[in-house]
């Protein structure tokens, strides 16, 4: 259907909803328990205004679910980016604490500003390594396994966990609050 949607044919779009909504939904849930409390943006509004920008793709050629999905969490992660700036903003002078990035499931307790200072260093990682910074965000953002991330970068999972391993040890060091 992925691929039928690409080609044009708006009825597949509509046969793909139903059978994908769950897994976004289930995707922005994850993303919203991360979140600050009093965060406006609900889980379901997550998950439309990413498929909104899921339906602007017409030039992507899906290539199956992982890809599909791993363009939806960046979709997720873009909008919550978006919605910590400017809760940022409007406070101005919020503090950035250290993220550590032991784990996949890491931001679980990540506040906002947590989530503005990884995705500024993020953004410098993919500015060195392209592929080392997709990796991270396919990983930590969009949850998918290594060889998940392996298909879609169409890369050997051994890579993966490569990549995986320097990136995660150069958004440490980034990360780490300076020696006082």
């Amino acid at each position: 259907m992925l691929q039928q949607w690409s080609a044009g044919r708006p009825d597949a779009l509509e046969r793909l909803m139903p059978l994908v909504y769950g897994e976004l939904r289930r995707l922005a849930a994850s993303y919203m328990r991360r979140e600050r409390p009093d965060h406006t943006l609900q889980a379901s509004a997550l998950v439309h205004e990413a498929f909104l920008k899921l339906v602007d793709q017409r030039e992507v050629r899906w290539q199956g679910r992982a890809h599909f999905f791993g363009i939806a969490a960046q979709a997720m992660r873009r909008i919550l980016v978006d919605h910590a700036r400017a809760h940022a903003s409007a406070k101005r002078g919020a503090g950035e604490r250290p993220v550590a990035l032991d784990r996949v499931d890491v931001a679980a307790d990540m506040p906002g500003h947590d989530l503005l200072a990884l995705d500024e260093a993020l953004t410098r990682l993919t500015a060195l390594d392209a592929q080392q910074g997709r990796i991270v965000e396919l990983r930590f953002f969009g949850g998918l396994t290594m060889d998940e991330t392996a298909d879609v970068l169409r890369i050997s999972p051994a890579t993966v966990g490569r990549d995986w391993t320097l990136a995660k040890a150069w958004l440490y060091a980034e990360l780490r609050p300076p020696d006082r």
